[in-house]
């Protein structure tokens, strides 16, 4: 009666434990299909995005088709080459903003800023949530119980996330007229408040 006993003890503790495991790798599924829900829609905002700084008007004629071509690539591009043509875009957009100064402050180029760090977010935890998935989907005990049911492995989405980098006014050089100019007016301050000589 005992060694019954215990045998319906291992076996009810080998039934919680498959599925305990089965009930992980669910919700890591859902986990990464919640992920990648969010990156889409960080992907469509940082295009819409695009979209509006290349009909403001702040941009010259050509970098403004520039930006249109590539967002309006990313929003036909099917999921084969759907990686690549976010890369394109975010090249396009290093390229344009990176070396214009009078857009560091503008509403539109702002925005598009917050939209491609808000991708480069999404993308992180996305890769995360697969990776996970993955790495429990390699167990031995998984694979042969089927643990994972019809679940297809999720992927990673690889593409260049890097955001546009504000560009920055040159220094001053030493010596300029700007530079004599600020020392001229800090002398002559001296000169007002230390009185005649």
């Amino acid at each position: 009666m005992g060694t019954v006993v215990a045998v319906l003890l291992v076996l009810a503790l080998i039934g919680f434990y498959l599925s305990w495991r089965a009930t992980r790798l669910d919700r890591l599924h859902h986990r990464v299909e919640t992920a990648r829900a969010a990156l889409d829609v960080a992907l469509l905002r940082r295009a819409a995005a695009v979209l509006d700084l290349a009909a403001s008007g702040h941009l010259g004629t050509e970098a403004s088709v520039g930006l249109r071509e590539a967002a309006n690539r990313v929003r036909r591009a099917d999921a084969p080459h759907r990686e690549l043509a976010e890369s394109a875009l975010s090249a396009t957009l290093r390229e344009t903003l990176g070396t214009r100064t009078a857009l560091t402050t503008g509403r539109e180029s702002q925005e598009v800023r917050v939209a491609a760090r808000g991708v480069h977010l999404a993308r992180v935890f996305h890769n995360d949530a697969v990776g996970d998935t993955r790495r429990a989907r390699r167990s031995r005990l998984v694979r042969l119980l089927r643990l994972a049911g019809t679940a297809a492995l999720p992927d990673f989405f690889e593409m260049d996330d890097q955001a546009p980098e504000a560009a920055h006014p040159r220094p001053t050089p030493r010596g300029s007229t700007v530079e004599r100019a600020s020392g001229d007016k800090h002398l002559s301050g001296q000169r007002s408040r230390n009185g005649p000589d």
